[in-house]
């Protein structure tokens, strides 16, 4: 009998212990998936707010055309302006209406006096930022200022989390993964030991005792690891419709087909690699003479 029949014989007699191995290998890699879905979701995001350094100061109501215009001057003059946009209060209500165009509820609510007219100031280096905010929001005629460091802060704290977060739960699960499956992969061979004796007594080599577990750790790990790829980018096709949405203005969708093939390569890999470590530990207690 060779080896794939030997090892397909071995995963047909054991089912439950088949569909355990083949579950927390499908786990591993949908958390992986994920994990690499948001560390480069969140890479791109971030790119796109920093290569955008932005401020945007909202003008109280009684402010004054001539007075917006000094205001503006004075921001060009310091040389960290790259651009600077007027947004009047009719410009603000055709943004709000198009950002809006599908809830006519809010549509209705909403007109050009309630809105604030404002500037959209971009820097030459995101650390201007800060010092053209500090600048604008001492004019009298400044109600609010918004500035876009702080939502890079606050994406790149909420990214770091996340990392460390899908860093540690792969790791734990890929050793959960070595320990179950070695330890399936361990009753088997005691099952089977008496064969294996006998295999040695005529002159088996080790490499041949060994090589239908090994093909075995590895058939549940790509079974685990195509499983978990596959649930992982049906739930970003599922929820592509509402990322866009929600991420208006960011080019991160629709996601690349080349690009999910690339990873479910790399996982493919991985997966061997770990399928073929978990059951080289199992037997190799049993191949030391």
């Amino acid at each position: 009998m060779n080896s794939k029949s030997s090892a397909w014989k071995n995963i047909r007699r054991s089912p439950y212990q088949a569909f355990a191995a083949v579950f927390i290998m499908m786990m591993t890699f949908l958390i992986f998936s994920f994990f690499v879905f948001i560390f480069v979701g969140s890479s791109k995001i971030i790119s796109y707010f920093e290569s955008k350094p932005q401020v945007t100061a909202f003008f109280k109501d009684e402010a004054k055309e001539s007075e917006i215009n000094a205001l503006r001057s004075s921001t060009e003059a310091t040389g960290r302006v790259s651009e600077v946009r007027f947004v009047s209060k009719e410009e603000a209500l055709k943004i709000y209406q198009e950002q809006n165009k599908n809830d006519p509820l809010l549509l209705e609510l909403v007109t050009a006096e309630i809105l604030p007219a404002s500037l959209e100031i971009s820097t030459h280096e995101i650390e201007d930022l800060s010092l053209v905010s500090s600048e604008l929001s001492k004019s009298p005629i400044v109600q609010e200022v918004i500035y876009q460091r702080d939502v890079i802060a606050t994406l790149t704290s909420w990214t770091n989390a996340l990392r460390r977060v899908g860093i540690a739960s792969i790791i734990v699960l890929t050793l959960v993964s070595i320990f179950i499956m070695a330890t399936i992969i361990g009753i088997k061979i005691s099952h089977k030991r008496e064969d294996i004796e006998i295999m040695r007594l005529i002159g088996a080599t080790n490499w041949y005792i060994r090589k239908p577990f090994l093909m075995e750790g590895v058939f549940y790990g790509v079974v685990g690891s195509f499983a978990g790829w596959f649930l992982a980018t049906l739930s970003l096709w599922y929820a592509t419709p509402f990322l866009s949405s929600f991420l208006r203005g960011i080019p991160l969708f629709p996601v690349s087909f080349v690009s999910l093939l690339v990873l479910l390569i790399l996982e493919v890999v991985l997966a061997v690699l770990l399928g073929a470590l978990s059951s080289y530990l199992a037997v190799l207690r049993y191949l030391k003479t």
